[in-house]
C-alpha cells in the first residue's frame, strides 16, 4: 500500500480534509502551505513544520473553532513529541493513540494508519468517495452492507478502498449489449 513520506504531514492533511470536499481540502492546504511553509531558494515551498502550525495555524485555518483547535492541538503534540507517528508503528497502537487525541475520529485514524504504516487491511466504510466508487461498480453504497461485502477481501481491504477511489475518476468499460 502506498505510504506517506511524512506521517506528521499526513495527519494534518487528513484532519484538514475530513468532512470537506477534495477541492475544499486542496484550497485549505494550499492556503496553509502558502502562508506558513518554508520558502526554498529555487522557488519551491515546504509543508509547514508542526511547531509553526501549532503556533500560527489559527491565523490561517478556517472553519469551526473545535476543528482548528484539534488540528493545532495535534500539531502541538507532534512538535512536542507527545504524539509520534512513523512507518514502523504498530498499526493498532497508532490508531489508539490517534483516537485519544481530541478531534480525531475513526476515519482519520484509519486513513492515517493506512497511509503511514502501509497497513494493507484498512477499510473506510464511512468514506463518501469509497462508497460512491463501490456504488458505481454495482456494489452496496451504504456502510454496513459494504463492510460486509468487503470482508471477503481481507486482508487486502486498503487496496479495495484505493480501487473504489480510483473508480470515481476512471471511465468504466461499456457493457456489451446482449441480443
Amino acid at each position: 500500500m502506498p505510504g506517506a513520506v511524512d506521517p506528521d504531514e499526513m495527519l494534518v492533511r487528513a484532519m484538514i480534509g475530513q468532512q470537506v470536499s477534495v477541492a475544499a481540502a486542496r484550497t485549505a492546504l494550499g492556503r496553509l502551505v502558502d502562508a506558513l511553509g518554508e520558502r526554498l531558494p529555487g522557488g519551491g515551498i515546504l509543508f509547514p513544520t508542526m511547531a509553526v502550525i501549532a503556533e500560527r495555524g489559527p491565523e490561517v485555518l478556517r472553519g469551526p473553532g473545535a476543528r482548528i483547535r484539534a488540528i493545532t492541538g495535534a500539531a502541538a503534540a507532534l512538535a512536542a513529541g507527545d504524539l509520534t507517528l512513523s512507518a514502523a508503528d504498530d498499526p493498532v497502537r497508532q490508531r489508539e493513540a490517534l483516537l485519544a487525541m481530541p478531534g480525531i475520529g475513526p476515519w482519520t485514524a484509519d486513513y492515517v494508519r493506512m497511509r503511514t504504516t502501509a497497513d494493507p487491511d484498512v477499510f473506510l466504510p464511512g468514506d463518501v468517495a469509497a462508497r460512491a466508487g463501490a456504488a458505481r461498480l454495482g456494489l452496496p453504497g451504504e456502510p454496513r452492507p459494504l463492510t460486509e461485502w468487503a470482508a471477503r477481501v481481507a486482508p487486502w481491504r486498503s487496496y479495495l478502498t484505493a480501487h473504489f477511489w480510483r473508480v470515481l475518476t476512471a471511465p468504466l468499460p461499456e457493457k456489451e449489449e446482449t441480443p
